[in-house]
């Protein structure tokens, strides 16, 4: 056999030396490093072991854990649009030194959008018409009802 079985061996190795704290403990962590091994992809076929065998990916235990995280976390997320004119509160995100401490104000405005971008960037204007030169991201700004 070429010495293919060799070879694989001999990475099956590496993984468990880099695995182990001493040589007494290797079969403990054999069944890490054949998971390991089969399911990293092989430069020489561009493939898995794993999909070569059974036609498919392996699905990882923490992979289906991070879809339904991701999942999760998404559905919370609130969507907010701001077109130009809305009137909008700014974050203070600079700690200012002030005597009130925790009673210090939170938000500075009201001001009014002036242009937003794609990428979640806004350029405020103060209620005057003098804009600011430096734009802000859209998670540190809301929506002001007066």
């Amino acid at each position: 056999m070429n010495g293919a079985v060799e070879a694989a061996n001999k990475n099956i190795k590496k993984i468990i030396e880099k695995m182990t704290v001493n040589y007494k403990d290797w079969h403990k962590m054999l069944p890490y490093a054949l998971l390991a091994y089969r399911t990293s992809i092989r430069t020489s076929t561009g493939a898995t072991p794993y999909s070569l065998v059974y036609g498919m990916e392996a699905v990882l235990p923490i992979e289906c854990y991070q879809r339904r995280m991701a999942r999760a976390f998404n559905a919370k997320v609130r969507h907010r649009e701001f077109s130009p004119g809305d009137l909008v509160l700014r974050k203070v995100l600079h700690v200012a030194p002030d005597s009130r401490g925790k009673f210090s104000y939170k938000y500075d405005g009201p001001f009014v959008v002036k242009e937003t971008f794609s990428g979640g960037a806004i350029i405020l204007s103060d209620m005057d018409g003098t804009e600011n030169a430096l734009p802000v991201n859209a998670d540190a700004i809301k929506k002001y009802y007066p």
